[in-house]
């Protein structure tokens, strides 16, 4: 099961969380049948999406991500909760692959390098905090840098990794790990921190190794006195169900729902999150028709 913690310097300098997102990414992958590039893609920004849902400190409240770029990959959008739980999909799973000559999928092919990341931040009450940034890279984890130095200005380290088997394809390993200076910090903080990201092992590396998301956060922190705030499980969880899409057809213009109706005599609707299919007769239909008018 895949878990996540956050934790912070005992000096309340720096604040730092951990993911894995193994599972996660591994089930994006079945449900959404992705190439590999679409999988990297998708699979970094699930990770990015727990790590910075988790920070959200009302229960209702949820995250949207969206990358917005010109490669052929679409768009890439996950939703996170504030347990850290995510969903997601891609424009276009079936994305042809391209690699760097050192072996590594070239996500910022997929993505592409000229295009947008939307953050959606919505608490449950009042209007949601929107804030779109120019991509840095298209290969994520800089582009959610970038996005804290240029939206937030609080200066960010974040690291995201998919690991995928060359013969069969399948997911092995995934997680993220988020680093943010606090308030406190100074030059001497910043200079230690430094030395520890110039000298951390890729994300799934350590993962590879045996290290939990503790071990990867104190060697993150390395010479500092670490703080658990607190752990918990994460999972791919989609929020669809048969009720909200009657409660969506039940919204829509009276005259549209019987164009459906006339057109079709039935509808299907699919799940982008989860690919589950909801299929509705005529009857379906004329039911919430009548009971549409019955509130009226």
């Amino acid at each position: 099961m895949d878990r996540i913690i956050r934790c912070i310097t005992s000096d309340g300098a720096i604040m730092a969380a951990c993911v894995d997102a193994s599972d996660i990414v591994f089930t994006a992958q079945r449900l959404h049948n992705t190439t590999p590039v679409a999988t990297a893609a998708l699979g970094r920004l699930l990770a990015a999406g727990s790590l910075m849902g988790v920070s959200l400190k009302q229960d209702k409240a949820k995250l949207n991500l969206q990358l917005k770029g010109d490669g052929p990959l679409g768009n890439v959008l996950v939703v996170a909760d504030s347990r850290g739980n995510v969903r997601g999909y891609v424009g276009n799973p079936d994305c042809h692959t391209e690699y760097y000559s050192n072996g590594k999928i070239n996500v910022s092919a997929g993505v592409g390098k000229n295009g947008t990341l939307g953050i959606i931040r919505d608490y449950g009450t009042g209007e949601p905090y929107i804030g779109n940034v120019p991509l840095v890279s298209g290969e994520v984890a800089e582009d959610i840098a970038g996005y804290y130095a240029t939206s937030e200005q609080i200066p960010t380290v974040c690291a995201l990794g998919v690991l995928i088997d060359k013969e069969d394809g399948r997911v092995l390993l995934a997680g993220g790990l988020l680093i943010q200076l606090l308030p406190g910090a100074d030059e001497s903080t910043i200079d230690k921190l430094e030395k520890n990201i110039s000298a951390l092992e890729p994300v799934t590396t350590m993962f590879a190794k045996g290290m939990s998301i503790l071990d990867i956060c104190k060697t993150a922190l390395d010479g500092f006195e670490v703080e658990v705030l607190d752990e918990q499980p994460v999972n791919y969880v989609c929020a669809c169900s048969r009720e909200k899409i009657e409660n969506y057809f039940a919204g829509i213009p009276e005259e549209e729902l019987r164009d459906i109706m006339d057109e079709n005599g039935e509808a299907e609707v699919r799940c982008e999150f989860c690919n589950k299919v909801y299929n509705f007769s005529k009857a379906d239909l004329e039911n919430i028709l009548n009971s549409k008018n019955k509130k009226v």
